[in-house]
């Protein structure tokens, strides 16, 4: 704030500033009454030899500019819709030979085999690529029809490559996958680098189509990913004598500028689809408003009878020239339509441009009136002086009034600074008092000072009471990581007495207790039961889940079950009482020490890497089953891999091929065999503490995401002296 003979000026200044603000207005109010009084005076001067020159300049150039708007501004604007109608052409072309071959493909299925068509590629980003999307839930590899219509990548990479209109083009299917060709991999993969779900069956375009039973055009739209604008042709895709699918090509509106042609100085062209909706204008703006589909109006049920019996006609034929008022401003309009596709070219020339020349005519004539030019100049002059002067009388009696104010208002503020001021330098808090309460701003600002010390007090006692619990959950968060700690294996070797096997396993949070887990039990003398798992989600909850999970698979697994049937009932009892729908993978096999037979069963966990004896470590790619908790009623297949002494068995987590260093890069399978393969002969413990160094050299200083856990077994036979 600063003072000004004697008074501080500041937000308290309300009352003074009112005051003065009412004087000026009155003074600007008379201001403006003399000068409209004036004007009008000297206007009545030259206004009767004005009107005649200007009536007969005005008429002239009317009949002149609209004879040559009439024909030039029609002829361009069809010009204009003939040349974009052959390029949505193209469009409709496209769309529906992507519509037969989708049909041919499907019908004729019964005659070729699935290929394998992979999800999106952050590497391949920029290069027109095909790759599968799904909605939340759907697992692609189990779509009827995906692996079909994947025939028809290849040509869909050449539409894409050889139209510089196109921006996308896809097959979406009522399963909820959608095979999609595009340059934009990466915009489809999350942070983690996983596929973002794609709702398919939800879209406009597909929605839309399956509706119309034909060829079907979306209004503006916006790109689920990109958020681009832009315009999506489609049509169904029938088989089996039922709707399966809707094919697809998105054409960006940057690239449909050329459309309708640049608009010249003062003219606008636009397109209009067959819905009334403007979907191409100006890159500058203009006169209508290019919306997306859910909030462009309908111009021909406008409330602007003119422009929308204008609209209504443009779409059915050629018209004349229409003048049409929007806003504010009178237009020249004229129409064609686009046959190909039911829109219509509209171009709209501002009327008051085409009065142009008029005013130019009218400009000649400025001479005439320099006498009444002079007499209003110097009337002005006089008006402007007076004005002046009552303002500075006005500015010095608000001035006064203003000063007078301020300080019967400002007393009580100077004491209240001083209170507050006291009450910081004694560490006291503010309270309110008698002589704040003057009804205005000053009471409610020292009341909001008392309002809050009293919070303050309040938030003391809070942070210490906060800080007090936060010391006690983390003490019991560490004690859950010993205990979780303790119920792995974790004493090594872990069979001192068994010579037939040596094993090692370890596992390594991504919070203070985690989700996976591994476990190594004796089922009898001759059976070795191995597991390891992968809860969905990480923290506290996924370590519950997995407490649970470990027990039922152990107990299960000590009744002499076989692998598939343990995970049929683990199955069963977790789908009974699973109200938050958490699942998780499990590789689980028996190993007969005796003959070297292992017994394996994988639900939905990754492929093991086995190593036989003199060979290298690969990965063994096992039949999948459904993941544990996802349904229940799942039926799971035993498989047989007979280990010879020598060979080696290591099963992993997802942490490990998907630890993620800064720059979002994964470590991988190749990676993870490399390491493996680079201490095959080592023992268990200095394999997986080999890999393990790796993979932090990989990651670095990045967030550990994921738990990482991982388990190797040596088998040495039944023969076998001693452990190496």
């Amino acid at each position: 704030m600063k003072k000004i003979l004697g008074i501080t000026f500041g937000g308290l200044q309300k009352r003074a500033l009112l005051l003065v603000a009412s004087v000026m207005l009155l003074l600007v109010l008379m201001f403006t009454g003399i000068n409209i009084y004036q004007n009008r005076t000297l206007t009545d001067i030259v206004a009767e030899t004005r009107t005649e020159q200007q009536k007969a300049i005005s008429e002239m150039s009317k009949a002149t500019m609209h004879s040559v708007l009439e024909n030039s501004l029609i002829s361009s604007t069809q010009l204009r819709a003939s040349l974009a109608d052959n390029d949505f052409e193209e469009i409709v072309g496209n769309t529906r030979m992507l519509q037969t071959m989708a049909q041919g493909i499907l019908a004729n299925r019964d005659m070729l085999s699935p290929v394998p068509i992979g999800l999106p590629d952050a590497s391949k980003d920029g290069t027109t690529t095909a790759y599968v999307l799904s909605e939340e839930g759907v697992d692609y590899t189990q779509s009827e029809y995906i692996g079909y219509i994947a025939h028809l990548a290849t040509p869909m990479i050449a539409m894409h490559r050889n139209s510089a209109k196109i921006d996308g083009c896809y097959i979406g299917l009522c399963d909820g996958t959608d095979l999609c060709v595009d340059e934009k991999s990466a915009a489809k993969l999350d942070e983690t680098g996983k596929p973002i779900p794609f709702p398919v069956t939800r879209r406009p375009w597909y929605m839309g189509a399956v509706d119309a039973g034909d060829l079907y055009f979306t209004g503006i739209m916006i790109d689920a990913f990109s958020g681009k604008l832009m315009v999506t042709c489609s049509a169904p895709v029938e088989a089996d004598g039922k709707t399966v699918g809707v094919v697809g090509v998105d054409v960006v509106l940057g690239s449909m500028s050329d459309f309708v042609g640049a608009s010249s100085q003062g003219s606008s062209a636009y397109i209009v689809n067959d819905r009334g909706q403007i979907i191409l204008g100006p890159e500058d703006g203009g006169i209508f408003e290019v919306a997306v589909q859910s909030r462009a109006e309908d111009l021909r049920s406008s409330n602007n009878e003119a422009l929308a019996q204008f609209i209504r006609e443009a779409l059915t034929e050629a018209t004349g020239l229409h003048t049409v008022t929007v806003g504010q401003k009178e237009y020249f309009m004229c129409g064609a339509p686009m046959p190909t596709v039911g829109w219509t070219v509209i171009t709209a020339v501002e009327k008051e441009l085409t009065e142009q020349p008029e005013r130019q005519l009218l400009s000649a004539y400025d001479g005439i009136n320099a006498q009444s030019s002079a007499q209003f100049q110097t009337k002005s002059q006089q008006m402007y002086v007076s004005g002046i002067i009552l303002l500075v009388l006005a500015f010095l009696i608000g001035l006064v009034a203003a000063m007078l104010a301020v300080r019967r208002m400002v007393k009580p503020v100077r004491q209240m600074t001083e209170d507050i001021v006291k009450c910081g330098r004694d560490g006291q808090f503010f309270e309110m008092q008698d002589r704040y309460r003057t009804n205005d701003e000053i009471e409610i600002l020292a009341e909001s000072f008392a309002d809050l010390s009293d919070r303050t007090r309040r938030y003391i006692r809070d942070i210490t009471a906060i800080t007090a619990e936060k010391e006690r959950i983390g003490t019991e968060l560490a004690l859950a990581t010993r205990i979780q700690a303790d119920m792995l294996p974790n004493i090594f070797p872990a069979f001192p007495e068994r010579a037939e096997f040596d094993i090692y396993a370890g596992m390594d949070p991504a919070k203070e207790v985690g989700g996976d887990f591994y476990d190594f039990f004796l089922i009898d003398n001759d059976h070795l039961g191995i597991v390891i798992a992968d809860v969905s989600g990480k923290g506290i909850p996924a370590a519950l889940f997995m407490m649970g999970s470990k027990i039922l698979v152990q107990n299960f697994t000590m009744t002499g079950m076989s692998p598939a049937k343990v995970l049929e009932t683990v199955n069963h009892q977790i789908c009974a009482n699973n109200r938050e729908q958490m699942f998780v993978t499990v590789w689980l096999g028996v190993l007969e020490l005796s003959t070297g037979k292992l017994t394996c069963s994988n639900a939905g966990h990754e492929y093991p890497v086995l190593k036989m004896p003199d060979g290298s470590f690969e990965l063994y790619h096992d039949k999948h089953g459904f993941v544990i908790g996802g349904m229940d009623g799942m039926r799971y297949r035993d498989y047989e891999i007979q280990l010879k002494p020598g060979a080696k068995l290591f099963v992993y987590t997802d942490g490990v091929p998907e630890a993620t260093n800064a720059d979002s890069e994964l470590f991988g399978v190749e990676r993870m065999l490399a390491a493996l393969n680079e201490r095959k002969e080592a023992a268990p413990d200095k394999i997986l503490k080999n890999v393990r160094a790796h993979v932090d050299a990989f990651v670095g200083d990045a967030e550990q995401f994921d738990d990482l856990t991982m388990l190797c077994l040596m088998y040495l036979g039944p023969d076998s002296g001693t452990n190496e």
